[in-house]
């Protein structure tokens, strides 16, 4: 069932036990300014190792007709998160938001209005600035946009985030694209329809610390890269041919030199660096062929996304259609 008039929010959270409390605050104060529309949460726990389960239960007792949560049985991570939240979303727009306050909950009005009066799909934002970050962190971020924006079926605006708000329609086709190594950015991307773009400076968490550290985001950057663009496979392509045809000229030097000057018992050295080189060339084609072959290994096993080991569903009929 549909419920009209209604905004369901996807609450991924892993270990925001501090944050939840701040969050349903700066929501309820958005509420106050959209009296035409009902915003509820729906809260999915990603496995969490502090208290976030518990801090559900008490938002559900405190605001029981707001608050929807699933609890995974372990840490399956945010994509899964993110579909889980979007097969049992059931407001009539739809949106996805962190706990942190990164996101600034108040945007949701200037988004709302942007589908209701301006005929957007997809009201999404992106970040002008990466204020606060670590320069490195910072620096290889957009290093990524503009590698995949050159190599990559899809274009990603610079800064996007996952906070966005979607009709009905772009929820559909979101829940058509079966694939289990999913990469949502790229997925928004891909469906298409109109979307307009918020832009907001970055804002710091409202407490605790991010779970992405930087080995988990470069490993979602190469999913991300490897979703959506096969470059990467004509890449080990081409370095292997070059390599291939190095070897050739080298070896056509080589036996040119031993005809005119006969042969010399030195070149060890070269041997070892050529050796060593083609090697590597190998193994780093090796690597991207494998890591292709991984997706399809993970595709054909067919495994669910997530196991939800609770679940807690507000009964309202009063916002159904």
């Amino acid at each position: 069932m549909i419920k009209s008039d209604t905004i369901t929010l996807i609450v991924p959270c892993y270990n925001e036990e501090e944050t939840l409390e701040l969050f349903m605050k700066a929501v309820l104060e958005t509420q106050n300014k959209m009296p035409d529309v009902f915003i509820e949460l729906l809260l999915i726990n990603d496995g969490s190792k502090d208290g976030t389960l518990n801090q559900f239960h008490i938002l559900a007792q405190k605001y029981p007709d707001r608050i929807n949560f699933l609890s995974f049985s372990r840490n399956f991570g945010k994509e899964a998160a993110i579909i889980a939240g979007l097969e049992h979303a059931e407001g009539e727009w739809v949106g996805l938001i962190d706990a942190d306050l990164q996101d600034p909950p108040e945007l949701l009005i200037e988004m709302h209005r942007l589908i209701t009066e301006e005929d957007y799909d997809v009201a999404a934002t992106r970040r002008v600035d990466r204020e606060g970050e670590p320069p490195i962190r910072s620096f290889f971020a957009n290093l990524y946009y503009k590698i995949n924006n050159h190599i990559s079926d899809i274009y990603i605006e610079e800064g996007a985030r996952d906070y966005r708000l979607m009709n009905r329609a772009v929820v559909d086709a979101i829940l058509r694209l079966p694939e289990r190594n999913r990469f949502s950015k790229g997925l928004f991307s891909w469906v298409g329809f109109d979307v307009a773009y918020i832009e907001y400076p970055n804002i710091e968490r409202s407490a605790g610390e991010t779970s992405w550290s930087f080995t988990s985001l470069f490993s979602y950057a190469l999913e991300g890269l490897m979703s959506f663009s096969e470059m990467p496979l004509n890449i080990a392509s081409i370095i292997g041919f070059i390599s291939f045809m190095i070897a050739l000229i080298y070896g056509v030097f080589i036996i040119g030199k031993t005809l005119i000057y006969g042969p010399t018992t030195p070149g060890w050295a070269s041997l070892a660096v050529l050796i060593l080189g083609m090697g590597g060339l190998q193994l780093l084609c090796l690597g991207i062929v494998g890591r292709y072959i991984g997706k399809i290994f993970i595709e054909s096993k067919q495994r669910p996304l997530y196991l939800i080991k609770e679940k807690h569903q507000v009964e309202d009929d009063s916002h159904t259609e």
